[in-house]
């Protein structure tokens, strides 16, 4: 049970993540990305690693996103609207179907214990998925606390979707959209590289949840798997 609660301490950050703001400003964006996930300095045994995501396909259309990911346990698939500020996580585990939802009053919740944040961004550059990239450091500042954790991430102007600013305030002031990034939690590192950018229309019922799956709250899901 101790492995399937990190399994789903991975999940959970995944979707305070990808629920958050990837991409700024300009004309949208319709298409897919596809990120590789690395775990750099990860306190996770080989087995739990073994389970855990290897990559993330996001699939976006104007102000919603759908983000897929595979592992050892089954499948997890994050729908999200920036527009409604509300979204759903669709778990197929171990022959079984749970939907999480989250609401507005959810992210206002997650932003108001969101540490507090400084952008700075940098001249140094780098090509990710054909694009070029600028470098930014985030940093952190646990409420109340003076240790500043920092966070890289390579981000270009040359992609964007609808505004996701006020979803996630790690990543409010980045100016574009992230191509590579790092997100750290429980002393879980995980490092998100894009791999591929395509450019395409996606269908409105990628966004739709799919019947046959039973409605959850994160506590209860967490308490299904062992979780505290």
């Amino acid at each position: 049970m101790k492995k399937t609660t990190q399994i789903l301490t991975v999940i959970f950050l995944l979707v305070t993540v990808m629920s958050g703001k990837l991409f700024a400003g300009g004309k949208e964006f319709s298409g897919t990305i596809v990120y590789n996930i690395t775990y750099p300095d990860s306190k996770l045994d080989a087995q739990t690693m073994a389970m855990m995501p290897k990559t993330l396909k996001m699939k976006i259309k104007g102000s919603k996103s759908r983000t897929e990911m595979n592992m050892g346990m089954g499948s997890t698939i994050i729908i999200f609207d920036t527009e409604t500020k509300s979204g759903v996580t669709l778990m197929d585990m171990m022959g079984q179907k749970f939907a999480m939802k989250m609401t507005s009053e959810d992210i206002q919740k997650e932003i108001k214990e969101t540490p507090e944040t400084t952008v700075v961004t940098t001249s140094e550059t780098k090509e990710i998925a054909g694009y070029e990239c600028k470098k930014a450091i985030v940093k952190m500042k646990e409420k109340g606390s003076e240790t500043e954790t920092e966070l890289t991430v390579f981000y270009t102007e040359e992609i964007a979707t609808g505004s996701m600013n006020e979803v996630n305030p790690v990543f409010k002031d980045i100016p574009g959209t992230m191509l590579e990034y790092t997100v750290n939690e429980n002393g879980i590192n995980m490092q998100f590289t894009a791999i591929s950018v395509e450019k395409s229309k996606i269908a409105e019922s990628e966004f739709e949840t799919p019947e046959g799956f039973k409605e959850v709250t994160k506590e209860e899901l967490k308490s299904m798997f062992g979780g505290g």
